[in-house]
Formats: structure tokens, C-alpha cells, sequence
């Protein structure tokens, strides 16, 4: 019993201690499954892969030290009860031996305590777990092994800035489990430095259509190009690293404000993060959290508004400096205060860049270069404000369902 009391104290200790690197570990993952965008659009898959590993070795460290104090409590059993049969063959033969004790209450006593024995074997085998584990692990490796649906060339090459124009011919796209398509037929130019701003009614494919240029899905047919490059011909890399995305979905991670800032450059100095942070409109704020840059947001940044968790989005791509910008109703969910805030911010990040912008409002984006109607998947007008208040009833109904 003392054996057995010692190693389970010592058990227990572990796996407490096991369970909250397990807890650890689950955020990790939660985090960057549902920050999966954000990881893939700043490249930073490696970064990822080696965060992970770091918190599943404390992980399996633990629980090493759990499973080898588990594994001695068998030997231990079956040691003791060798050492048990030992003594009583002894003391008890002597016993035999001298007349006081018939063999039969003797083969009765020793059957009796090896009987014992097999329980407390039974109790710390481990085969049954190990065939469990297996079962399980083999489970994991389906996912583990899973081969990414986007994949690159094998002669693919990174491709540079692009200086002229971004071009979708003749673009349409289904998802496996769909038969029909989602987007047909689109053919768009947008020259470098322009704001292409997408409208349309609810489900019509604007943000499947912003998601294929970082190569988010494959298209079906046709091809979207850079320059006259075709994004397929490139590594997903140097492509991504073109690109700043800032969605309605606002992914921050449970770290500081500085390290949600700089996660699209990691090498950024602490004086470029605040300038970005000013541009965004996010500085005051930042100031006044309990320990500035280095405040933790929480999971998702729930100690922030949203309107906040959206600045530091915002200061996150300025940081980044990328080429192409892609907005995805990045106001949609905010208070009209705060909408005011973040659109103000997002004119300081789009000047220069050429810019995506899937409007939830057509009210933030009548001074955009080009506005494309997208109605079913089809793009069915396209212009500056005023032209398609004069020339598209699908335009004006939407102007005025909002006005």
C-alpha cells in the first residue's frame, strides 16, 4: 500500500499539472484554427507550427512523467507479491515443518494471499489503454496527414509587386459539395492604386470573390492575374505576403496589444508598431489600457470593444504595408461612433494601396475608383457612384434601401 500511496500522490501532481498544459494546448489550436485567415494571409504557418511544439513538448513532458510513475505500480505489485510469497513459504514451512500448522490451513493461507495478488496486477496493465491509444491516435493522423487542397507548383516562383493591374478572366468557382457555381463569368480589372469596392445583395459571393486572390479557394475556371502572372504559378507565400486583409470576423490572439500589432512583421520595432497604431486611430486607447502595448487582450480580445479589436486589425495590415488590400465589411458590426472611427482609419491604410472593399454600406464607398454590382454570382454593373445611379436599377434600389 505505501508503494502504491507514494507513486499515486506523485500521479496526482502530474496529471493537475498535465491538464493545464493540456488547457494550454487546446487554446493554441483553438486560436489558430479560427485565426486560420489571418495565420495563412501573413504567412506565419511556420511561426505557428513552432509555437505549438514548443507548448506540446511541456504538454508531453508531464505527461511522460505521468504514464512512467503509472507503469511502476504493476512491478511493484508483482514484486511485492513475490516477495510476500517468499516470506510466508518461510515462515509457514517452518511452521509445517514443527507440527503446528497442517499443510492444507497452510495452501489455504498462501492461495488465499495469492489471490490477492492478481487484482493489484490487473490494475496497473496497461495494455488495454495502450490498444486505446492506437485506436485514437490513428483517428488523429487522418486529420494529421490531411494534404492542404491549395497546393504549390513545384516550379513555382515568388512574384514581385505588382506595378500595372489585377485581372480576373473569364473567373468561376463552385465548392466541392456544390454543383452549381457560386461565381460565374467574372471578368475585372482593377489598375495598381485603384479601390474596387463590391456591392450586392446578401449571399451573392462578394467575399468568396476577395477570398480567391490570396488563394484561399481555387478557382474553377479561369484565372486571376498579377501583372499578367497567374497566382497559380507562384508560391503562396510571396503572394500572401502582397496582401492585408481585415474582415468582420476580428481575430485577435490571447497575447499583448504590441504582439497583435506586429504579427504580420515580427521584426517590427516598437516605434513603427506605435506609428501603425496611430495611423489606425489606435494609439489614445492603447495608452490608456492598464500596461499600454503590453496589455493582454484576452481570448479573441474580450477585455476590448469591438470597435478597439478592429483599430489594432486595422494597425495590424498598416504595419504589414501590404500591396493589395482586402476589406470585408470591415465596419459591419459596429456602432455608428465607432464606425466613424475605424472608416477614418481605413482611409489612412487604403491611400496608395489597391484596395478590395466589400461594402456593407454603399454609403462608405461612393468615392471609390470602381464599384462592381454583383447580384448571383454574376457581376452585372460596374462604375463610378454616380454612373450607376443613372444606368443600374439594382445599384439605385440598394442606394436607396440604405439611404
Amino acid at each position: 500500500i505505501y508503494p502504491i500511496w507514494r507513486v499515486g500522490k506523485k500521479i496526482r501532481k502530474l496529471s493537475v499539472t498535465t491538464q493545464e498544459r493540456m488547457a494550454d494546448l487546446n487554446t493554441a489550436i483553438s486560436e489558430t484554427v479560427s485565426g486560420v485567415k489571418v495565420v495563412k494571409g501573413f504567412c506565419r504557418e511556420d511561426y505557428e507550427s513552432e509555437r505549438f511544439a514548443k507548448i506540446n513538448y511541456a504538454y508531453c513532458k508531464y505527461m511522460l512523467k505521468s504514464i512512467k510513475r503509472s507503469l511502476l505500480l504493476s512491478p511493484i505489485a508483482e514484486f511485492v507479491g513475490v516477495l510476500a510469497a517468499v516470506a510466508i513459504f518461510i515462515l509457514g514451512g517452518r511452521e509445517v515443518i514443527n507440527g503446528r500448522l497442517s499443510f492444507g490451513v497452510f495452501g489455504l493461507f498462501l492461495a488465499s494471499l495469492m489471490s490477492m495478488v492478481k487484482p493489484f496486477k490487473r490494475l496497473s496493465q496497461v495494455h488495454s489503454l495502450n490498444q486505446q491509444a492506437v485506436a485514437a491516435s490513428q483517428r488523429i493522423y487522418q486529420i494529421l496527414e490531411r494534404q492542404p487542397e491549395i497546393e504549390e507548383k513545384p516550379a513555382a516562383l515568388a512574384i514581385c509587386r505588382p506595378e500595372k493591374e489585377i485581372v480576373f478572366e473569364n473567373v468561376y468557382f463552385k465548392y466541392k459539395e456544390s454543383a452549381d457555381y457560386v461565381l460565374k463569368g467574372i471578368n475585372l480589372k482593377v489598375d495598381i492604386g485603384q479601390t474596387a469596392a463590391i456591392v450586392g445583395p446578401s449571399g451573392t459571393g462578394k467575399s468568396t470573390l476577395v477570398n480567391l486572390i490570396p488563394r484561399f479557394y481555387e478557382v474553377s475556371r479561369g484565372r486571376i492575374t498579377f501583372d499578367g502572372i497567374d497566382i497559380r504559378d507562384v508560391t503562396l507565400a510571396s503572394l500572401r505576403d502582397l496582401i492585408g486583409i481585415v474582415t468582420q470576423d476580428i481575430v485577435l490572439f490571447n497575447d499583448t496589444v504590441r504582439a497583435n500589432i506586429a504579427y504580420g512583421r515580427l521584426d517590427a520595432g516598437f516605434e513603427e508598431i506605435q506609428q501603425a497604431a496611430k495611423m489606425a486611430l489606435a494609439d489614445d486607447f492603447i495608452q490608456s489600457l492598464p500596461q499600454g502595448y503590453d496589455t493582454i487582450v484576452g481570448d479573441r480580445g474580450f477585455k476590448l470593444s469591438g470597435g478597439e479589436k478592429q483599430r489594432i486589425c486595422i494597425a495590424r495590415a498598416i504595419l504589414k504595408n501590404p500591396a493589395v488590400l482586402i476589406l470585408d465589411e470591415a465596419t459591419s458590426q459596429l456602432d455608428s461612433e465607432s464606425e466613424k472611427l475605424v472608416q477614418k482609419a481605413l482611409d489612412n491604410i487604403m491611400a496608395g494601396k489597391t484596395s478590395f472593399v466589400i461594402a456593407h454600406r454603399i454609403s462608405t464607398v461612393v468615392n471609390a475608383d470602381k464599384i462592381i454590382v454583383l447580384d448571383k454570382g454574376e457581376i452585372k454593373d460596374s462604375g463610378s457612384h454616380q454612373y450607376l445611379l443613372e444606368n443600374s436599377g439594382l445599384y439605385r434600389n440598394l442606394y436607396k434601401n440604405q439611404g
